[in-house]
């Protein structure tokens, strides 16, 4: 409750505990055991920080802080809890405050996002847990992607510059240092296993603004925003790259102020062990650094969990206001945990504070706040007033309802996936695999205009070849005709000149034959006569004709 402009907490024995609100961004704890009131504690300390006008978030990991959207019911116990506390005297009265419900996933809340470069190389490369050399080739790509002005949305478009840059890293090499193919198969292997964690959800768009965070609603009260995480809080990396974005992105939006009047927004991380178990060093570390560092931006952090010891030492020791509800000591760990919490505190000479610690009853704690000169104040038994709201949940049905009736729900329901670094190097990949699909198919064209022409000119001299051999043997058979044209017509000739020589001879050889027989025959004539009688004649004209005859053939045969 906000009374007397401070955050009144409890009483113990008649004394308002009160956390003083410029004291409030020095961050707190709520611890105790389950069962003993953390809840309601919660509660009445939003319920205050709105009341001043301060903006609160809220992480709800069982789902039972929605009730805050509801004003409280009364009862006898309620009204036993009014009269003790003296509440009716100091203005209290049941309503409800300006909730706004939000959920990663969309489902029981206005969707929360952002996108991949808002979260960052550095913030990603904590979140996966990357190496050294991982961290600094994730921020070459992001380098690479603002050379080229390419947007980094989802992690689709993270997934697509990785490959991008995987498939050029040759070109790349010379302007950003060497870029490891196996170093970026492995970022990938990351960025595959967030996306199974729900990274799918968060990275995107519309991202949120902040701004609508420090909104106020009626009558000036603070917007209580519930971030629904029953479902995250089974993901602890999500969980944790949730906190520290968002802690980052008030840390980078909001200017210094130091010391306020009153802080800037109030951060409350139910079960905060889920924001730490099985984390890695660097993130803590991060986280830690960001809790040191945004005191100074006026927002306070708180967180609630069952033993301080779930908190890291680095973060614990910059929690300055603290409510420790009882503890249980039931093992040697727990009396070690009980001793622990017990010697935080500044020693109260009226009780022990390890025996009071483990005999608190539900709605009590010791508490202790930081006074005006930011000391620790002494611990104090109180007991812890009553919530204005509806202690319990809201059906989620009327969850849903409240939704759909907040204006931020039209302007964030869709998610939006505009062009960017995904987009764009599809695009590019299609285009050069079009070009290299034409190039080849220019290639293939001219190899096959090539094959055709060298078969065309294969062809042709084929062609030519048999038109020589046609025409060679035409020309032998030419060669051949005319010879045999030639022989036969020599031959011809031939058989003329014989003919006429014959013709000749035979002329000759009657005429020779005639002259020779006449011859002859006057010369037997003669030599019959000698002979006498008739028949030497005749003997001797037959003897003179053979006779020239023989020597004319013999003539004949010499020539």
């Amino acid at each position: 409750m906000f009374y007397d402009n401070k955050i009144w907490i409890g009483d113990a024995d008649g004394e308002k505990i009160c956390i003083l609100p410029k004291m409030a961004n020095r961050h707190g704890l709520i611890a105790g055991a389950t069962g003993t009131g953390k809840t309601i504690t919660l509660k009445v300390l939003a319920e205050s920080f709105s009341d001043a006008g301060v903006p609160v978030f809220l992480a709800d990991v069982k789902g039972d802080l929605s009730g805050m959207c509801r004003p409280g019911a009364d009862s006898e116990d309620m009204q036993k809890r009014i009269k003790r506390f003296g509440l009716d005297q100091c203005g209290f009265d049941y309503h409800s405050y300006p909730s706004v419900f939000w959920d990663i996933y969309g489902e029981m809340g206005i969707p929360l996002r952002t996108t991949i470069s808002e979260m960052g190389p550095i913030l990603l490369s904590k979140l996966m847990d990357l190496n050294a050399t991982q961290s600094d080739i994730l921020t070459v790509v992001f380098k690479i992607a603002d050379d080229n002005n390419l947007l980094l949305i989802d992690t689709k478009d993270l997934k697509a510059m990785l490959q991008y840059v995987s498939e050029n890293s040759k070109e790349l090499t010379l302007e950003y240092g060497n870029i490891s193919k196996q170093s970026i198969a492995a970022i990938l292997r990351h960025v595959v296993a967030l996306e199974t964690e729900g990274g799918e959800q968060f990275f995107a768009e519309p991202a949120l603004n902040i701004a609508d965070w420090f909104a106020t609603g009626t009558g000036g009260k603070g917007n209580i925003n519930i971030l629904d995480c029953r479902q995250l809080s089974n993901n602890g990396t999500l969980y944790s790259a949730f906190l520290l974005w968002m802690l980052s992105e008030l840390f980078e939006t909001l200017p210094e102020v130091g010391d306020c009047d009153r802080p800037r927004m109030i951060f409350f991380f139910d079960e905060a062990h889920l924001l730490f178990d099985g984390i890695s060093k660097a993130l803590e570390d991060k986280i830690e650094q960001i809790v040191k560092l945004i005191r100074s931006k006026g927002v306070g952090i708180y967180f609630i969990t069952q033993t301080p010891r779930d908190i890291p030492d680095g973060v614990l020791s910059q929690l300055g206001n603290k409510i420790q509800h009882a503890l249980r000591a039931y093992t040697p760990s727990d009396e070690k945990a009980v001793k622990a919490a017990a010697n935080s505190f500044r020693t109260n000479p009226a009780f022990d504070t390890k025996e009071a610690l483990t005999a608190l009853g539900t709605g009590e704690a010791l508490i202790s706040v930081l006074d005006e000169d930011g000391i620790p104040g002494i611990v104090q038994k109180c007991k812890v007033l009553p919530p204005q709201s509806l202690m319990g949940p809201i059906t989620d049905e009327e969850k849903k309802k409240e939704v759909l009736m907040n204006n931020l729900y039209l302007r964030y329901q869709n998610m939006v996936d505009r062009d960017s670094a995904y987009e764009f190097l599809a695009r590019k990949r299609k285009q050069d695999d079009q070009e290299a699909e034409a190039e080849r198919i220019a290639q293939e064209e001219a190899k096959q205009a090539e094959k055709e022409a060298k078969e065309q000119a294969r062809l042709a001299e084929k062609e030519a070849e048999k038109q020589a051999r046609l025409a060679e043997k035409e020309a032998e058979k030419q060669a051949r005709l005319a010879e045999k044209e030639a022989e036969k017509k020599a031959k011809e000739e031939e058989r003329e000149a014989q003919k006429r020589k014959k013709a000749i001879t035979s002329g000759i050889s009657s005429v020779a034959n005639t002259a020779a027989g006449t011859i002859g025959r006057e010369l037997g004539n003669n030599i019959g006569k000698s002979i006498g009688g008739s028949f030497g004649k005749k003997l001797g004209g037959n003897i003179g004709a053979s006779l020239g005859r023989s020597i004319l053939g013999t003539f004949l045969k010499l020539k």
